[in-house]
């Protein structure tokens, strides 16, 4: 089920990626969950949380996994809630690419593990096994140009502001962080940089979900979607697709802009990550 020959990323998001992969990257508007929720919610569904690791056909992949190494002048500030999480320069772009890069080409790779308490990347990492579907999440997965443009569909998890703060608060203060600091670094840091380069993403996504696990009909969709993929209905699509008859087969994957319906791929792994250090 891999692309036609000749029939790359330049075609659009219509082809599967290397080995019949395809990526589903979905970046997160809370501190945690909206999409981490999400893909919870679908493993679910789909039945791959009772799956051994190696044979999981739907694996999630976090941004959170890729954070810099932080000098400890930044790792003192990081601990007193003065480090900025949520701009682009906080991740290991280089790394976060070529680890993905890889997962496309079938490879196994070695992720690594974030300590969201001591704000450090720690000496072990998680192995990943290739996958049918790969679903990316973080909170600026749209952001960087070259890892934007190995997703074949993209989903945007839209979720009240109000709703983000308050799952960071409680959230924060189980991590025994006091509440002005979390709110100053909230006012300081995160809604600025959710402002200033998260938001402006949103116009990447081919398909929005507001709601984020409250959308049931968005997620069977979703579900639905990645059923099809995983029962090589998806391959006819495609064909179809690459050809220039996307609308000829059965169940097309509709464009948001058509019929508003949200399709799309993902799982959650042997990943720990995902709850978002700050």
């Amino acid at each position: 089920c891999a692309p036609a020959p000749g029939k790359g990323r330049a075609e659009g998001r219509a082809g599967l990626g290397p080995e019949g992969r395809v990526w589903v990257p979905l970046p997160r508007l809370s501190p945690r969950p909206a999409q981490s929720t999400v893909c919870e919610k679908i493993m679910e569904l789909l039945g791959q949380n009772e799956v051994e690791q190696r044979q999981r056909k739907v694996l999630i992949l976090s941004q959170d996994s890729f954070y810099k190494v932080l000098t400890a002048e930044q790792q003192a500030k990081a601990l007193k809630g003065q480090y900025n999480f949520d701009h682009p320069d906080a991740f290991d772009n280089d790394l976060m690419h070529s680890t993905l890069k890889n997962i496309v080409e079938g490879k196994t790779v070695e992720v690594p593990t974030y300590d969201f308490v001591t704000h450090s990347r720690l000496a072990e990492t998680t192995v990943v096994y290739p996958a049918d579907v790969v679903l990316f999440e973080g909170i600026l997965v749209f952001y960087n140009q070259d890892i934007r443009d190995m997703f074949h569909l993209r989903l945007f998890v839209d979720t009240d502001s109000d709703v983000r703060l308050s799952r960071r608060v409680l959230r924060d203060m189980k991590r025994g962080r006091d509440l002005e600091q979390i709110l100053t670094q909230y006012t300081t840091f995160v809604k600025p940089a959710f402002e200033e380069f998260c938001l402006p993403t949103k116009k990447y996504a081919d398909v929005i979900i507001p709601r984020g696990v409250d959308n049931m009909v968005a997620i069977n969709l979703i579900v639905q979607h990645i059923q099809d993929i995983l029962n090589g209905d998806i391959c006819k699509w495609q064909r179809g697709a690459l050809n220039g008859h996307g609308r000829t087969y059965k169940r097309p994957f509709p464009e948001q802009a058509e019929s508003g319906a949200v399709l799309a791929a993902g799982k959650r792994s042997h990943l720990e990550s995902s709850s978002r250090p700050h």
